[in-house]
This record gives structure tokens, C-alpha cells and sequence, in this order.
């Protein structure tokens, strides 16, 4: 008698859509070039607790993060308010490093900090095909311009668009921040940018 095979149930993958989204880049500062001298444990375990921390921040703020590499991570926020809620996001990731900050100083002797960079527009979201099946991706323009923004960023602070300002300023949400000279991307219009900057600025990039 044959074997009945039943066939696993096929998991309903999300069809791909194009949505405006706040796209958050996050990595540390001080950390890498100093982890080659750091036992491989340690290591990761720092790195971990950096990934917590954003993971976390970002998912009390209804966001999602979609990327890691390196101590890189890569988030998005769709919705209403996702601008708020990006730079909330932002803002508790600057707040909860400073205890690494600290601690990382202490204990190994690592000066470090961590750069933010964030920007609005409008993004493909869906799943690969091809040799990696069902990664989730997030396509667009304003991936690469967060990403950027996040290369401006000086450690310890967060570099935001004029878009997400704007929807800042729609939602009645204040920021302080300053003007910085803006991102020029060859044949087209400068992407004006605003930072959260550091009272003193860390001397290490």
C-alpha cells in the first residue's frame, strides 16, 4: 500500500505594494574597528544588545525592522504618523545608547556611539523570489537616500529630510533641530537636510 503524502499547507504571502514609508538606519560608531581586538563572545554579545535595543525601540513605535548587516539595521514605518513615530523611535535608541555608551567605555575600554539617519518617500514592499525565496524586501529611491543620511549622521546623532520635517510639521510634532548643508545627488534637486546634533561633538566618526 502507498504512502499518502499530504502536502504542508502554503503559507499566503502578502502580494508586493508600493506604500509611503519612513525608512530608519541605525548602526553604532567606534564599535567595529574596535571589535577585532575583543574575544568573539564579547563581540557578539555587544552587538546583540545594540540590536535589541533598536528592535525594540522600533517595534514600541509600530515600525519594523527589515535589514541587518554588520551592526547596521535597516526599519520601516507605514501608517498614519509614521514620521512621529520613526523619530520617537530615533529618539529612544539615542536615549537607551548612552547606556552603552558608558558601560562599553568602562568594561572594554570602546568609545562608541550611535548615527541615525531617516528619510520619507514611497517604497516597494514585498517578498524575493529567485534564490532567496520569501526575503523580505523593501525597494526604493528613498532606501538608498536614508541610507545617506545615515552616512551624514556624526556619531551620537540623527539626520533626518526635509520630507519627514514636513510631515513633522503636519502632524504638529516639534523637533528641535538644525539645518545642514544638503545632500547633493547628481541630476537632481539637493535633498535638504536637519539634524539632531550632540551639545559636543564626538571627535571619531
Amino acid at each position: 500500500m502507498e504512502a499518502l503524502v499530504v502536502a504542508a499547507p502554503k503559507t499566503k504571502v502578502a502580494a508586493p505594494e508600493r506604500t509611503p514609508v519612513v525608512i530608519l538606519f541605525a548602526e553604532t560608531r567606534g564599535f567595529t574597528r574596535t571589535s577585532a581586538i575583543l574575544p568573539a563572545p564579547v563581540v557578539l554579545a555587544r552587538v546583540s544588545e545594540f540590536f535589541a535595543l533598536v528592535r525594540a525601540a522600533v517595534e514600541r513605535q509600530g515600525g519594523t525592522v527589515r535589514n541587518v548587516l554588520n551592526d547596521t539595521l535597516m526599519a520601516s514605518f507605514a501608517g498614519t504618523g509614521n514620521a512621529q513615530q520613526a523619530v520617537q523611535a530615533a529618539q529612544e535608541i539615542q536615549s537607551g545608547f548612552a547606556n552603552f555608551e558608558e558601560s562599553w567605555a568602562r568594561d572594554y575600554g570602546i568609545r562608541t556611539a550611535v548615527a541615525i539617519g531617516l528619510h520619507a518617500g514611497d517604497t516597494v514592499i514585498g517578498t524575493a523570489g529567485g534564490p532567496t525565496p520569501g526575503q523580505p524586501l523593501v525597494i526604493g529611491d528613498s532606501v538608498s537616500i536614508a541610507e545617506r543620511l545615515l552616512h551624514r549622521a556624526r556619531a551620537g546623532e540623527f539626520v533626518l529630510s526635509k520630507t519627514v520635517m514636513d510631515a513633522l510639521a503636519a502632524a504638529g510634532f516639534a523637533l528641535a533641530v538644525q539645518e545642514l548643508p544638503p545632500l547633493a545627488i547628481p541630476r537632481r534637486e539637493p535633498v535638504r537636510l536637519f539634524g539632531v546634533l550632540r551639545d559636543t561633538r564626538l571627535d571619531f566618526t
